[in-house]
């Protein structure tokens, strides 16, 4: 397993979640590491970026205000801190490594499985 995400679960409108991404393996060595979203029958959305040293990070305008990622390097951790959560937000939450950044899939090399965030009102 490359990357391990964790942190999903069903919440109410308002309430956070915190997302946890566990990098291993070959995915240790990439410098970014980002969060997409799935919902079926959609294409991947892109949620946030961050470079693993922590100078650069990115979050789409779509949560920008209510999300925010950041990296514990001492713990190869990477998470996406949820705020002020929306039915919408409802989705498979999936993590990806590569060595450049990007907003689009095709900038990441690995994925993980996901996480699933479910949003009721």
């Amino acid at each position: 397993v490359q990357l391990q995400a964790s942190g999903g679960g069903t919440a109410q409108t308002g309430d956070s979640l915190r997302l946890s991404c566990v990098p291993s393996g070959r995915a240790l060595s990439h410098d970014y590491m980002g969060w997409f979203r799935q919902v079926p029958g959609k294409e991947r959305e892109f949620v946030a970026a961050i470079k693993r040293s922590g100078h650069w990070a990115y979050t789409a305008r779509s949560v920008r205000g209510r999300f925010t990622i950041s990296t514990d390097n001492a713990q190869n951790v990477v998470y996406l801190q949820m705020n002020d959560l929306k039915s919408e937000d409802t989705a498979l939450y999936v993590c990806a490594s590569g060595t450049v950044a990007g907003t689009l899939p095709h900038a990441y090399e690995y994925w993980g499985q996901g996480t699933q965030v479910t949003v009721s009102s």
